[in-house]
């Protein structure tokens, strides 16, 4: 039995839809009973700040999908650390065999935003004496959906990378490489950088945009400065509109350029273009278009 969290979410969704699929005994953890509910699965409701509830949630479990928690710091705390951990410790106390943890490229000590945090669980979990696997995913090609700052105002796509590409990857892909790893017994102890098929620079995903709506969005280069007051004037916090700013000056020397074979080992296929994303979530992607210009 595998218990998924962060079953709402832009993996989880799919990685449900995988697992119905397969036929895979699984229940999904869940906050709101009725989102949880019209995934058409079996959930339990629950918190990650709720001991009690992760321990009636993880009884029968013997993997672990491990998405969820708040990314984004609270009065300077980074809430994803603990709740996880908390996540991690119920685990190993209702005998789990296996996590596997999605966590992201470029994880490392002292990090902005996610990363340090993500770092912290990481070696919390390898810690722990559980088996475990780490999903390491580049950008997600859903960021252009939901992602905050993706378009301007008036509907232009923003970026602050310059001419650097990213190897943006979809999170159904992600999803995919999960659900290998949950049902199969390769990976435990490694870590995979997850990456779509080809980096792409902001100018060439605004032609790409382009095409799927068969209208022109213009693309509109901000520098990290821009970009983060940007943020700032959409009402998000300073520190996490700052942070932002220093991960695009990172992003602008090509840190996220590189691609992987992670998703084709794992799945047997390679990983979806951002033109297959695009048809795949077209209507999505118009309402959001949509809803972004005022």
């Amino acid at each position: 039995m595998i218990l998924v969290t962060g079953a709402t979410g832009s993996i989880g969704t799919h990685l449900v839809r995988l697992l119905l699929d397969r036929g895979v005994p699984f229940k999904a953890l869940v906050r709101d009973e009725t989102r949880g509910r019209a995934l058409g699965c079996d959930v339990v409701v629950g918190d990650f700040d709720d001991p009690g509830s992760l321990a009636a949630a993880l009884a029968g479990a013997d993997r672990l999908f491990l998405n969820a928690g708040g990314a984004q710091p609270v009065d300077g705390e980074q809430p994803m650390i603990r709740q996880q951990r908390a996540a991690i410790d119920a685990a190993r106390a209702a005998g789990v065999s296996r996590v596997v943890k999605v966590s992201v490229w470029g994880a490392h000590q002292g990090g902005r935003l996610a990363e340090g945090a993500h770092w912290e669980i990481e070696e919390y979990l390898k810690a722990s004496g559980l088996g475990w696997s780490i999903l390491q995913p580049s950008g997600f090609m859903q960021n252009f959906i939901t992602g905050a700052g993706a378009f301007t105002a008036d509907g232009k796509l923003a970026g602050a990378y310059g001419d650097a590409p990213v190897s943006y990857i979809d999170c159904y892909d992600i999803a995919a490489c999960a659900a290998a790893l949950l049902t199969g017994s390769d990976g435990l102890g490694e870590t995979y950088v997850l990456t779509g098929p080809r980096a792409l620079t902001h100018a060439e995903i605004a032609r790409e945009l382009s095409a799927a709506l068969a209208r022109t969005v213009a693309y509109a280069e901000l520098s990290p400065d821009e970009l983060a007051a940007a943020l700032r004037a959409q009402g998000l916090p300073e520190r996490f509109a700052d942070d932002v700013a220093v991960l695009s000056r990172q992003v602008a020397t090509g840190s996220l350029e590189a691609t992987t074979s992670a998703v084709r080992e794992l799945t047997g296929r390679e990983p979806r273009t951002f033109a297959q994303f695009l048809a795949a979530n077209a209507e999505a992607l118009r309402a959001g278009l949509v809803s972004t210009v005022h």
